[in-house]
């Protein structure tokens, strides 16, 4: 698909946000731009999920205005951590709810795959996630073979 990975490993809502602002998309125009960030924010300092879901949107709205033509798949948050009671899980959930609401239909779409990633009960695939948190080989191919319907027609 000849993509373009911004994305560095630690990375919070802040870093993008700057990269954004300081060349990183300059003289580019994509077709479309996938968006998914905030395991740092909340996994490392456990960010508000108001305030993550302000740089999200904060971060949208500076790709809508460098990037006017190019359409965004903003991705949920996948989940975390072991059992669906945790508590960055549950804050994930929170987040993935309020920044659902950010997408328009016509610019911005959202695709939650988190289901694809735990069990009936809610308890994630260590096979998926060896380390709770990283995707294995394949969950990575899990995530393409989800995302690709939404992204292929989001490409034409």
């Amino acid at each position: 698909m000849n993509a373009l990975n911004l994305g560095f490993g630690g990375d919070r809502t802040e870093h993008v946000l700057w990269r954004l602002q300081n060349g990183a998309i300059d003289g580019i125009a994509p077709k479309v731009a996938v968006l998914l960030i905030c395991t740092n924010n909340t996994g490392q300092r456990f960010d508000d999920a108001d305030d993550t879901a302000l740089a999200i949107k904060t971060i949208l709205a500076e790709l809508q205005q460098r990037l006017p033509q190019t359409k965004v798949l903003l991705l949920a948050i996948l989940p975390m951590k072991l059992l669906p009671d945790n508590n960055h899980r549950k804050l994930n959930v929170d987040i993935n709810r309020r920044i659902a609401k950010l997408a328009d239909g016509k610019r911005v779409f959202f695709l939650d795959m988190g289901k694809a990633y735990v069990d009936d009960k809610g308890v994630l695939n260590t096979r998926l996630m060896p380390d709770r948190l990283h995707l294995s080989t394949e969950g990575f191919q899990l995530w393409a073979k989800a995302m690709a319907p939404l992204l292929n027609r989001l490409m034409q």
